[in-house]
C-alpha cells in the first residue's frame, strides 16, 4: 500500500493538533462554567465607513485579576492575557445605533465581522454582549466620505520595544514581563498624534502579528504613553487546518490589500521597523497598490535590540521607488525625515 505523501501527512499532523486545542479549550470552558463563571466579550477598537463597521472582539472567561483601589489592574502580568479561556463558536448580540445583529465568534472566541450600519465620522460607540449578559462598550472609528489619508502601524519595536523575533525574549516579554515595565519606542507617540492632528478626521489602524490575547495589554499601554487611539488588527496564535502556527506575513499583507479594497481613496503611510519583515511586506503592497501609499517610514532597530531581536531585516534600496521611503533610529528622526518629503508639515516654532 502506498503511504500518503509527506505534505498530506505533515497536514494531518497539524489538523490533529488543531482539533486537540480545541477540545483543550471546551474542558477549559466546561471546568470554569461549572465553578459558575460566565463569559463575557472583550470589545477591540473597531473601524469603518459611513456604510459598514468592522466590529472587533473576542468572547472569553477571564481569569479573576486584584484590582488596586483606584480601579486599575494590580502589576498584571503578561502571562494573565493568556489564562483567559475562549469560548468557540459564542453567539453574540452587537448593537449599532438602536439595531440588534446575532453574529457568532470563530473556533478562537473572536469576533471579527462587517456589519451594516449609517453612523457619522469620527469615533462612535457599539455594544456587544453575550449570553445574556451586561452590553459592553466597544469604540469604532469612522471614517468619512471626504478623508484622503490614513495610517498604518506595526507595534512590536515600532511601537513598544519588545524584541520580538527572539523566541525567548519574546516570551519574556509576552507571557512573564508585568505591562507597566514594557517600553515605548522614543518619540513614537509624539510622531504618530502629530500624524493625526496634521490630518483631521483621518484613521490609524495598529497592524501586528500579536495575538489577540494581548489586545487589552495594548490597549491600555498606548492609553498611558499617549499614542493615538486606533483599531487593532491581532491574529490567533496556534495551529490551523494546514500550518502548525499561522504566518504573520500574510496576516499583515492581507489586512493591507483589505484595507485597500475598503478605502480605495485613501493614501496610506505605513510605519514599521527592520527587526521583522515590515520592509519587505510594504515592499510588495506598494509595488500592488503606489497610488494608495502616501510614503513607507521604517524605524531602525539600535544595535543592542538588534542583537537580542536576532538580527535586522535588510532594508531594500528604494530611491527609485515612487513614494518617499524613509528610516530612522527612533519617532523623533522619522518625524524629521517626513517633514523632509512634505508628508509632515513643517510647522515653525512659536515666538
Amino acid at each position: 500500500m502506498t503511504s500518503p505523501p509527506a505534505s498530506d501527512q505533515a497536514t494531518a499532523e497539524i489538523l490533529w493538533l488543531a482539533r486537540l486545542e480545541y477540545r483543550f479549550h471546551a474542558w477549559r470552558a466546561k471546568r470554569a462554567r461549572g465553578r459558575g463563571q460566565r463569559p463575557t466579550v472583550a470589545a477591540f477598537p473597531g473601524y469603518g465607513s459611513t456604510e459598514w463597521v468592522r466590529v472587533l472582539g473576542r468572547v472569553l472567561i477571564p481569569p479573576k485579576t486584584k484590582r488596586r483601589e483606584r480601579g486599575d489592574y494590580a502589576g498584571v502580568r503578561g502571562w494573565r492575557s493568556f489564562a483567559s479561556v475562549p469560548i468557540a463558536h459564542a453567539d453574540v448580540t452587537v448593537t449599532i445605533a438602536g439595531t440588534s445583529h446575532d453574529v457568532a465568534a470563530d473556533g478562537g472566541g473572536v469576533i471579527d465581522i462587517v456589519l451594516p450600519a449609517s453612523l457619522p465620522a469620527g469615533w462612535q460607540t457599539i455594544t456587544m454582549s453575550v449570553e445574556g449578559s451586561d452590553p459592553v462598550e466597544a469604540r469604532v472609528f469612522i471614517v468619512g466620505r471626504d478623508v484622503r489619508f490614513g495610517v498604518v502601524s506595526d507595534i512590536d519595536d515600532t511601537v513598544m520595544v519588545t524584541a520580538l523575533p527572539r523566541p525567548l525574549l519574546a516570551a519574556w516579554n509576552s507571557f512573564v514581563l508585568n505591562e507597566h515595565a514594557r517600553q515605548p519606542v522614543p518619540g513614537m507617540a509624539v510622531l504618530l498624534e502629530r500624524l493625526i492632528r496634521d490630518n483631521p478626521g483621518s484613521p490609524i489602524l495598529y497592524l501586528s502579528t500579536g495575538a489577540w490575547n494581548v489586545a487589552p495589554t495594548l490597549v491600555r499601554f498606548q492609553r498611558r504613553h499617549l499614542f493615538p487611539s486606533g483599531a487593532m488588527l491581532l491574529t490567533d496564535w496556534g495551529p490551523t487546518h494546514d500550518r502548525w502556527f499561522r504566518s504573520g506575513k500574510a496576516h499583515k499583507a492581507a489586512n493591507l490589500r483589505r484595507l485597500a479594497d475598503e478605502f480605495p481613496g485613501i493614501r496610506w503611510l505605513l510605519v514599521g521597523d527592520d527587526g521583522q519583515h515590515d520592509d519587505q511586506i510594504y515592499t510588495a503592497f506598494t509595488a500592488e497598490h503606489p497610488e494608495q501609499v502616501a510614503a513607507v517610514a521604517i524605524r531602525r532597530l539600535s544595535p543592542a535590540e538588534a542583537v537580542l531581536a536576532g538580527g535586522r531585516t535588510a532594508v531594500d534600496d528604494h530611491t527609485a521607488a515612487g513614494v518617499p521611503w524613509v528610516t530612522g533610529d527612533d519617532g523623533s528622526e522619522l518625524l524629521e525625515r517626513l517633514t523632509d518629503v512634505d508628508v509632515v508639515r513643517d510647522v515653525p516654532p512659536s515666538s
